[in-house]
């Protein structure tokens, strides 16, 4: 009876060991981004292995979440804010965060030959006020990647909420 006990013991160790290792190798591979992730940038590239989707939300439930095709270098664009992300395959990753922050940023640009215009190099929309000398021009509001001429000589910018 006692070698009996012996090779069930061992069969069950055997079995479990199987298991434990079979289960930890299905686990999607999270490699990049870190977890809390900030960035000024707003393509960010994942890097997972042994999963199917990537699923990004705003929200920890993932109620409404996006979801990407996993592929090799795959990167995408968001919004500045703060996400949670995980991975699927045959199962679930961690849930990660990673935050998107503002960055404003005003560029001089040449437009052509002989005129130069003010560049939103930022991410997000910028409310521009237009002096001339000390004297208040106007506002204009500058959507990310977009241009207007010069119509002053000074130019402040903050985020237009």
């Amino acid at each position: 009876m006692n070698g009996l006990y012996k090779i069930d013991i061992l069969v069950v160790a055997v079995s479990l060991t199987a298991l434990i290792f079979l289960v930890g190798y299905m686990q999607p591979l999270v490699i990049a981004p870190v977890d809390s992730y900030e960035t000024n940038s707003e393509s960010v590239l994942f890097s997972i292995e042994k999963a199917d989707v990537l699923l990004v939300d705003d929200n920890i439930d993932f109620t409404t979440p996006d979801e990407y095709p996993l592929e090799e270098g795959l990167k995408i664009s968001l919004e500045p804010g703060d996400y949670y992300w995980m991975a699927r395959g045959l199962f679930k990753s961690e849930i990660r965060t990673l935050t998107i922050l503002s960055r404003v940023e005003l560029e001089l640009r040449q437009i052509d030959d002989s005129n130069y215009g003010v560049f939103n190099a930022g991410n997000v929309r910028l409310n521009v006020d237009i002096y001339n000398g000390t004297e208040f021009i106007g506002s204009k509001k500058v959507e990310s990647n977009s241009v207007f001429p010069l119509i002053g000589d000074k130019f402040v910018g903050g985020y237009d909420e």
